[in-house]
Formats: structure tokens, sequence, C-alpha cells
């Protein structure tokens, strides 16, 4: 399956130097609004059970944490990009993993986890196809193996 046109070119972009996995908006911004409502029932529910008469307050300072935090964490979020170059996924920073240092590779929402044989564990965070991902990873894996 050609897995090169599952995601915008401006997601993942095939580029002479590898596969690239960069964070999509949309996907960041979708999973700030789970996370912003589930924050907003939590300090409800709190309030409400300490009988308090300003539940109101709760949701008010969940919101504006959770979207100052959003705003704050948006821009180095979107610059976390992953590629794969030949046998080599290359992360943020000095974060290189040969694929067959790869244990198992599994999607936990829009999240891609990366759990290496010494268990050091990898987010490839906000990919609008986390699946794809996965197949990407695999086929590369399977090719410097020289399994079909």
């Amino acid at each position: 399956m050609d897995t090169s046109r599952t995601q915008p070119e401006a997601d993942r972009a095939n580029t002479p130097a590898g596969v690239r996995f960069a964070p999509d908006r949309s996907t960041y911004l979708r999973a700030q609004a789970w996370l912003a409502a589930l924050a907003v029932a939590g300090a409800v529910v709190v309030l409400w059970a300490m009988d308090s008469p300003y539940v109101w307050t709760g949701a008010v300072g969940a919101l504006a944490a959770i979207g100052l935090r959003g705003w704050f964490l948006g821009r180095d979020e979107m610059n976390t990009v992953w590629e794969l170059q030949g046998d080599t996924l290359t992360g943020p920073g000095t974060t290189r993993i040969h694929l067959d240092n790869i244990e198992t590779i599994k999607t936990m929402g829009h999240i891609v986890q990366i759990v290496t044989k010494d268990g050091m564990k990898h987010l490839i965070r906000y990919q609008s196809d986390p699946k794809a991902v996965i197949e990407r990873l695999s086929a590369a894996h399977r090719s410097i193996r020289g399994v079909a």
C-alpha cells in the first residue's frame, strides 16, 4: 500500500533525506480541545463535590489553564519533526533509533509510541494518520531485513 499519500504533503513530505513525520496542527488543536473539556468537567465535579457555591469558576479556570498551556507549548510541539532516513529514525534533539532496535510500535489516539529493545519509549505526537506512520515504519523495517 502506498502510504505516502495518506497524509497531506505538509504533514509528511518525501524528501531526498527521507520521510518526515511532522505534527498536524488540526490534530494538535483537537487534542487540546479534548484536554480542556476533561479539565473543565473535572474542575466542576471537584468544586461541586466540595459544595462550593462557585462551581462555574472551575470551568473558567480549567479552560484558561489549558488554553494557556496549549498556546505556550504549541510552537514547540509543531516544530517537533521525526524523519526516517534509510534505517534510522531521527527525532528531536539527538534522538536516533536504528530500525533494528525497535521492539514495538503502537498507537494511542493521535500518538505513535515506539518502544526500543532497551526499554526506551519515544512518542511521535499529533499525527493525523498514526496507522500510516506505523505502516511506513514497519515497511522500512521489513525492507532493511529483506522481508517482503
